[in-house]
């Protein structure tokens, strides 16, 4: 089968090492690209790839927030789901810096 992505490529069986958030969350058989390396799950792969990042505590982690005025500066609210995994408590301190147009805060 032709690669649906970059059309170039043959999909060929193999396995993939998935990962959420940093957790590795295991290998699992998949169709890979042998030229740009896409690959693709079956609906079963992907009930266990989900299953997995449940019992790791990261499916639901990303979330939307807004960004809100406080005083001169702009702040965010960290949800209490990434609170909890990340087991942050008040008076924790972090580090942030802009890394490619994204925000990177590290406690």
């Amino acid at each position: 089968m032709k690669c649906p992505v970059c059309e170039k490529g043959i999909m060929r069986k193999g396995k993939i090492k998935e990962e959420m958030y940093g957790v590795e969350l295991g290998e699992f058989p998949a169709e890979i690209c042998s030229s740009c390396r896409e690959s693709l799950v079956d609906a079963d792969t992907m009930r266990k790839i989900e299953s997995a990042a449940k019992e790791r505590g990261v499916w639901g982690l990303g979330n939307k927030i807004k960004i809100v005025r406080s005083g001169n500066s702009l702040a965010i609210n960290i949800p209490k789901q990434i609170v909890d995994f990340l087991k942050l408590k008040e008076g924790t301190e972090a580090f942030i810096y802009p890394k490619e147009r994204k925000l990177i805060v590290e406690a």
